[in-house]
C-alpha cells in the first residue's frame, strides 16, 4: 500500500495534545456528590457504564487517526514486470610465461592478474565466459560456460609451468575467436592479456586480430608490467634465484590488435590500475536487459473515511444516550 498524499499523516500527530487533555481533566475531576461515608459504595456492584467511561476517548482517537488516513490517499498497486536478459560472450586470454612471474604486481603478474579476472567473472553472473591460457602454445583451460563456479576453480588451477615456455600472443587470440565464432550471441568479446612479445606460434597476432574483426569480436588488450625493470625468479640448480628484466614489451602490436577489433588498449602497471582496468572493461561491455512494468492503481480511503465516521457517531450516541452526563 503506497499513499498519494503522505503529508496528512502528520495529523496523527494530534492524538499526542488529545491524550494529554483527556488525562489532565481525568485528574481535574471531582465528585459531584459529597457524602460522608463512601466505604458501601466500594461494594457497590460496577455497570457496563463504569467500564465505557473511557470508550468516547478511545473513539475520538480512532477518528482521528482514521481520518488523517483517510485524507492520505491510501493505495493499492499491482505491479506485473517482464525482464529478459542477453548476455555476453566473453572468452579470457591469459599469459602464462615466465614472465609473468615477476614480482612488479603482488604477489606477481600471474597471481594478480588471476585474482582480478575471478572478481571480474564473480561479477557478471548472466554472461558465457570462458578461459584460453597461452605462453610457447595454447589451450582452452575452459570453454564458453555460465557454470562461473567451475570456471573459478579452473582459474586457481592456471599456474606457470603447464605449457612451454614462451609468448604465442596470436595463437592464444586465434584459439578464443575459434571457440567464439559459432556462438549465435550478438556481442562477443576476448580480453587479452600479456606481457610479453609474440615470439612463438604459426600464428601472427595481427593475422589473429584481421579473423577476430571478420567475426565481429572485440578484442581489449590489456599490457601487464611496471616501468622500468621488474625482479623475475629464475630456477636453477642452486634453487631459486632472482633477476631483474625489463618490463618493456610490444605495446605497439596489442594496440594495433585492439584498434583493429574496435576494443581497447591498457596498460597495467600495478594492482590498483589492473583493477581499474577490468572496472572499465566491465562498464563498456554491460549485458542487455530489457524490462517491462505495469501497474494498477486502486484508492482505498473509502474504507478508512467509513471507520471515522463510525467512530464519530458513536461518541455522539454515547454521550446523549448511554453515558449522557447532568450538568449544573
Amino acid at each position: 500500500m503506497t499513499f498519494h498524499s503522505p503529508a496528512y499523516l502528520l495529523l496523527l500527530l494530534l492524538l499526542i495534545p488529545v491524550a494529554g487533555w483527556w488525562i489532565w481533566r481525568l485528574r481535574q475531576s471531582h465528585a459531584t456528590l459529597q457524602m460522608s461515608d463512601t466505604s458501601v459504595l466500594g461494594k457497590a456492584p460496577k455497570t457496563w457504564r463504569v467500564y465505557m467511561i473511557h470508550a468516547p476517548f478511545v473513539l475520538r482517537m480512532l477518528c482521528i487517526t482514521f481520518l488523517a488516513i483517510a485524507l492520505a490517499r491510501p493505495q493499492l498497486s499491482n505491479r506485473w514486470s517482464s525482464e529478459s536478459t542477453e548476455g555476453i560472450d566473453i572468452m579470457m586470454a591469459l599469459d602464462i610465461s615466465g614472465t609473468m612471474m615477476a614480482e612488479d604486481l603482488k604477489p606477481n603478474r600471474l597471481e594478480a592478474a588471476k585474482q582480478v579476472a575471478t572478481d571480474f567473472v564473480l561479477s557478471r553472473p548472466n554472461d558465457n565466459i570462458g578461459l584460453v591460457v597461452f605462453a610457447g602454445e595454447s589451450f582452452t583451460q575452459c570453454p564458453l560456460t555460465t557454470d562461473h563456479a567451475v570456471l573459478v576453480n579452473l582459474f586457481q588451477s592456471v599456474k606457470f609451468g603447464m605449457i612451454e615456455d614462451g609468448t604465442a600472443i596470436g595463437l592464444g587470440l586465434a584459439n578464443c575467436v575459434n571457440r567464439m565464432k559459432d556462438s549465435p550471441t550478438k556481442s562477443k568479446v576476448v580480453i587479452l592479456l600479456t606481457d610479453g612479445s609474440n615470439n612463438r606460434g604459426d600464428i601472427d597476432p595481427q593475422t589473429a586480430a584481421q579473423i577476430a574483426q571478420t567475426f565481429g569480436i572485440r578484442v581489449y588488450a590489456v599490457g601487464v608490467g611496471s616501468h622500468g625493470q621488474a625482479r623475475v625468479p629464475v630456477q636453477t640448480p642452486y634453487g631459486t634465484q632472482y633477476m631483474m628484466m625489463d618490463s618493456e614489451f610490444d605495446e605497439a602490436t596489442l594496440r594495433n590488435i585492439a584498434n583493429a577489433t574496435g576494443g581497447e588498449y591498457f596498460r597495467a602497471t600495478d594492482n590498483s590500475s589492473l583493477k581499474r582496468i577490468y572496472a572499465q572493461i566491465d562498464q563498456l561491455e554491460k549485458s542487455k536487459i530489457r524490462v517491462r512494468e505495469y501497474s494498477k492503481r486502486t484508492e482505498s480511503y473509502a474504507p478508512f473515511l467509513t471507520a471515522a465516521l463510525l467512530c464519530l457517531l458513536l461518541d455522539i450516541l454515547l454521550k446523549c444516550f448511554a453515558l449522557r452526563t447532568i450538568t449544573d
